[in-house]
């Protein structure tokens, strides 16, 4: 099964193709190590929240927009044995000399896909979320995962990915705990839902809300659903 490494970052919109440019450079280095697919998506409708938020997330100035991201790799072997010789890679250690935002509020992690249905392909727009969800309650929440995959696939959506906090380190500025508030109890999900369009994913959204079904299973989260992050992203590289 795929293996996710996600990332969350706050880049200054005046930087976007400076970031683009950054993140073409790093695909051929990361397919070297063994990633079979990055993929960089822009803020586009990122709202404020009440408890928590992505702007938030990663301390987020106001001239800056929060990008949404995953690098995705056969299994977690080859994605540990990547990140090993990261660290000792000229190129690599190059590149984080030069980034066109500060890598010290980025977030990361490593996560293993529980939920993953839908048709593959490149989206043409994305909802990211994060969720922090009691270790004890993963089989309740991989049971809701899929019956709601199911509801947002009916309203449009093409695909549903949900992956499980693995590896999620602790940070010294900012970290994925931290993002959705998580207890020493909870692990972190990483979750993205894919759409044709951003018109497609905000009819459907409209529907989707509406839907009893959803409805019920808002009452029956087995999670807190006030500490959730989300927003939707614009694909700015899908490689």
């Amino acid at each position: 099964m795929a293996y996710i490494e996600g990332f969350v970052a706050a880049v200054p919109a005046s930087n976007k193709d400076a970031y683009r440019q950054h993140a073409s450079s790093s695909v051929p280095l990361f397919k070297k190590l063994g990633a079979t697919r990055q993929v960089e998506a822009w803020g586009d409708d990122v709202p404020d929240g009440k408890v928590t938020d992505l702007k938030r997330a990663v301390k987020a100035k106001p001239d800056e927009v929060v990008i949404f991201s995953w690098v995705e790799y056969p299994d977690k072997t080859t994605r540990d044995q990547a990140n090993t010789k990261m660290r000792n890679d000229p190129a690599m250690m190059e590149m984080g000399k030069n980034m066109p935002f500060d890598g010290q509020r980025m977030i990361w992690g490593g996560f293993s896909p529980i939920n993953d249905s839908g048709a593959t392909g490149k989206p043409g727009y994305i909802d990211g979320i994060i969720t922090a969800v009691p270790t004890k309650n993963k089989d309740a929440f991989r049971e809701m995962a899929d019956r709601q995959a199911a509801v947002l696939k009916e309203y449009g959506a093409t695909r549903v990915v949900d992956a499980w906090g693995d590896d999620v380190p602790d940070g010294k500025v900012t970290d994925f705990k931290g993002a959705v508030q998580a207890t020493p109890e909870e692990k972190i999900v990483f979750s993205r839902i894919e759409w044709p369009s951003k018109e497609a994913r905000d009819k459907g959204w409209q529907r989707v809300v509406d839907d009893p079904r959803m409805k019920m299973m808002e009452k029956e989260m087995p999670f807190d659903g006030k500490r959730v992050v989300y927003g939707g992203f614009a694909p700015l590289l899908d490689q």
